[in-house]
């Protein structure tokens, strides 16, 4: 009675592939399974079979006596078995043909297919089942040729030889019966599924360790001499970039069996050898496959004797460029929804589809050349470590990783590189596939070059040494490692990405912003589809060569007559700077920070630069230093920085606002789409900080209304930095129009974390669980994200009008742009070319949200 309840268990973990693939779910079968069912549900040419679910593959494996097959596939026919993990290429043998022959079983399949093919089926069964089961290898015995598997044709002799010698060193016969066989065979394939190379492979692409196998039993299917067989791979679309078509290879062979013993195996063929009925039919199988599922699919097929057989289907394997033209013409064709396709792709991988490149008239100094390992160009300083090129990210910094090669301690570090440069390894090594995986460019395997580790430097060909203050470009698409900045050209969004993102833009609620520093930035930012700059750091336009002087001159002057003399000249640059900017970004909001870092940021860093400065100045070079040294600050990234600056030396940030304001005033001037400028306060920790600095600005508009003779509008904000500010946001929303958090700084204050430093222990932090994620590439959603929703209610408590932003690199970060939607901000900002990627995690946010009691904008 046991042993009968126990076989009807065994029994419901068995279903015919026919029964419909609601029966043959994938989380139970696998996917492999679930594919077969389908095409058979479609009444496609596909072997009969019935698969093996994960947990009754489990306990065969763990000794339970394997249950009598339904019809299909039958009592006597010969059997191929096949893996069916949840997730394909996850390790693992793929496949065993023959299952069920034996010597004593030949007769009627020679009487099919003739006797010599008959015993070449059995010598490839006992070879593939010693190799599997025993990790024997038979195949110089039974004639397999190494180089394509085909069997050369055995008389009795030899095949009784083959059987002696599995004996010898088995200790025991072949398995005479097909229960035998399969027995041994799943225990020998879940073994090998749960055996150590097979789960260091899951590991690294991230799979579950534990899930599955369920296998597929099919029968056996043979071709005869006449008429056209062999196997091929058929796709609907070009896997590079998507387009449609044929696409794929044919393998013609003199006689074949499904799916293996191939006979003399000549080069891979076109399609264009089938028959047009057979391309017509593999058409066909390719368009209900696509109206049933919503995917583009690659079909393996066996030509037998001019009938087709399909083996199996799955999703183009696609890279993102393709990902996005398959997805984009499925909704087109109505076999899937836009919202489908935009939820179809992964936001980082827009990454790869937006590379620069290097602008072909721009002049390469190119120092070594190597393999083309992952498209795109990038330009940074030399790092020869992942925890510097984790620090220099954090410091907003880019950076070219060199190494001789990488391995997985080098990962994060390869995750902030601009780009990554080895001396050794080729298409498959790590750098190479782990850079292609995050769209980061690479050149691997760099002949003529050498690292000085002690020295810091990296050596070339050519005599020339470089170090940590030298940046290499890096030109992923050609192979080659150039000296120094070159022109890089910016993407074009057009296509079907313009199409997807334009379905995105209908349905997200969040605005996305950009980071742009210049009108270069702007202008960019604008060509992918802003809605406004979220983020304009006014400091990086007094860095320019033809001002640091005056801005110098102005940081060192020694009385209020001085300085203000200094920002009279500064005025007009500044003001060049803003009328350029919102003429680009014209109609849409424009947030300007006022001066944040700390001064001495601008000033000369070595005795050359000093005496320069000095001699420009006119002045004594030791009369230079005191001054700077009158600067000094023990921490300035917390000392006199940011809103600071505009309470004490209230005439800058005046001259800012002047200039803010008499840009928008000429650019209003007939302008259907006028622009308002929002101006925005930094490191803002006391409500009367903003009390002392919004009167000073209003007081500047007044005066340029009246000068002018022209009104306009303005909006005055605050950039919560600090915790403080986050938690005393009702008092600063009493008087302001927006809040925007940056969360680069508010991370580094709310942790205590120097986000120059934390690269050197961070891999550490995170490989111990003390961290989930590196918190300044990923928002922190129970501290730093706690403070935000805090400062939301209570700013919006106070101010209900009141905008909410997030302006840090976050803001680029897919699973921070959803916290933002729930938060109920109203956008983020990020770097114009990480735009494209925030509007579509944007869009995905809000239709995964769309359920929530929380209302879609």
């Amino acid at each position: 009675m046991e042993t009968a309840g126990v076989a009807e268990q065994l029994t419901d973990g068995i279903v015919a592939l026919d029964s419909g693939i609601d029966r043959v779910p994938d989380a139970t079968y696998g996917r492999r399974a679930m594919q077969l069912a389908r095409m058979t549900g479609l009444g496609l040419a596909v072997a009969p079979g019935v698969a093996l679910s994960f947990d009754l593959v489990r306990r065969l494996a763990e000794g339970a006596p394997f249950p009598e097959l339904p019809e299909p596939p039958g009592a006597d026919v010969p059997l191929v078995l096949r893996l069916s993990p949840l997730l394909r290429g996850l390790g693992g043998p793929d496949s065993l043909t023959g299952l069920g022959l034996a010597p004593d079983t030949l007769g009627p399949l020679g009487e099919r297919i003739g006797a010599d093919r008959a015993r070449g089926q059995l010598a490839r069964l006992i070879t593939d089942f010693a190799a599997l089961v025993h990790g024997l290898d038979l195949s110089a015995l039974a004639g397999v040729r190494p180089h394509d598997g085909s069997v050369i044709r055995l008389d009795a002799d030899g095949l009784g030889r083959l059987l002696s010698r599995y004996a010898d060193l088995t200790g025991r016969a072949f398995p005479g019966t097909r229960t035998e066989q399969l027995a041994a065979a799943v225990t020998a394939m879940w073994k090998a599924w749960n055996g150590r190379s097979a789960r260091l492979v899951r590991l690294a692409k991230g799979a579950p360790e534990q899930t599955g196998p369920g296998l597929v039993l099919q029968a056996m299917q043979f071709g005869g001499a006449a008429g056209l067989s062999g196997f091929g791979v058929f796709e609907q679309v070009d896997a590079g970039n998507g387009t449609p078509g044929r696409f794929g290879s044919f393998q013609r062979f003199r006689d074949v069996t499904l799916p293996g013993d191939p006979g003399t195996a000549p080069p891979e063929g076109p399609l264009c050898e089938l028959p047009p009925s057979v391309l017509a039919d593999l058409d066909t199988a390719g368009a209900a496959l696509t109206r049933d599922a919503g995917d583009a699919f690659r079909i393996e097929f066996a030509l037998l004797s001019d009938r087709l057989l399909l083996l199996d289907a799955m999703p183009v394997r696609r890279n993102a460029r393709s990902a996005v033209r398959i997805a984009v013409d499925l909704a087109r064709q109505g076999a899937i929804s836009r919202e489908r396709a935009l939820l179809q792709i992964e936001p980082k991988s827009l990454i790869e589809y937006l590379h620069r490149q290097v602008a072909a008239e721009a002049p390469r100094d190119v120092i070594a050349a190597g393999l083309a390992a992952s498209p795109g160009a990038a330009t940074g300083r030399i790092v020869f470590t992942a925890g510097e090129a984790q620090a220099a990210a954090a410091r907003g910094d880019h950076a070219v990783l060199v190494r001789g090669e990488t391995g997985p301690e080098d990962i994060r570090g390869m995750h902030s590189a601009a780009a990554v440069l080895t001396l050794r390894g080729g298409m498959s090594s790590h750098a190479a596939v782990i850079a292609r995986g995050m769209g980061v460019p690479c050149v691997v395997g760099a002949t003529g070059l050498r690292i000085d580790l002690a020295g810091r430097r990296l050596l070339s060909a050519d005599g020339r040494a470089f170090g940590p203050d030298d940046s290499l470009t890096l030109d992923g698409t050609a192979g080659e490692v150039m000296a120094g900045p070159v022109d890089l050209i910016a993407p074009e969004l057009t296509g079907a990405l313009s199409d997807l993102l334009g379905w995105a833009d209908d349905v997200r609620s969040l605005g996305v912003r950009a980071n742009a520093d210049t009108p270069a930035e702007a202008r960019i930012a604008r060509d992918f589809g802003v809605d406004g700059i979220g983020l304009c750091r006014t400091e990086n336009m007094f860095f320019d060569a033809a001002r640091i002087t005056t801005m110098r001159e102005m940081i060192l002057a020694d009385c209020p007559e001085t300085r203000q003399a200094a920002l009279e000249r500064l005025l007009p640059m500044q003001r060049a700077d803003f009328v350029e900017m919102f003429g680009i970004m014209r109609g849409l909001p424009v947030t300007i920070r006022l001066l944040d870092p700390p001064l001495h940021e601008f000033l000369p860093t070595g005795p050359e630069e000093t005496a320069e400065f000095a001699r420009a100045m006119d002045l004594p070079v030791a009369e230079v230093t005191a001054r700077a040294r009158d600067l000094f600050e023990v921490n300035p990234m917390l000392g006199m920085r940011g809103v600071r600056l505009g309470v004490v030396m209230p005439e800058i940030y005046e001259m800012q606002a002047r200039a803010i304001f008499e840009a928008a005033v000429e650019v209003n001037r007939g302008a259907a789409a006028p622009v308002v400028p929002e101006v925005m306060m930094p490191l803002v920790s006391a409500f009367r900080e903003t009390e002392l600095v919004k009167d000073r600005i209003d007081r500047v508009a007044a005066a340029v209304r009246t000068e002018q003779g022209v009104d306009f509008q303005y909006r005055l904000g605050i950039m919560v930095e600090t915790p403080r500010a986050a938690l005393r946001a009702g008092d600063l929303a009493a008087t302001s129009a927006f809040l925007s958090f940056g969360t680069n700084d508010l991370t580094q204050m709310t942790y205590g974390l120097s986000r120059d430093d934390a690269g050197r222990f961070m891999r550490e932090y995170v490989n111990l669980g003390v961290f989930d994620e590196d918190p300044f590439l990923s928002l922190d959603v129970e501290g730093v994200g706690e403070l935000l929703l805090i400062a939301s209610r209570r700013g919006r408590a106070r101010n209900p009008r009141l905008t909410l932003g997030l302006c840090g690199e976050h803001g680029g970060d897919p699973s921070s742009i959803r916290f933002c939607k729930l938060a109920g901000f109203d956008y983020v900002s990020c770097s114009p070319f990480r735009v494209p990627i925030a509007r579509l995690a944007a869009a995905q946010a809000s239709l995964l949200t769309r359920s929530s009691a929380e209302p879609d904008g």
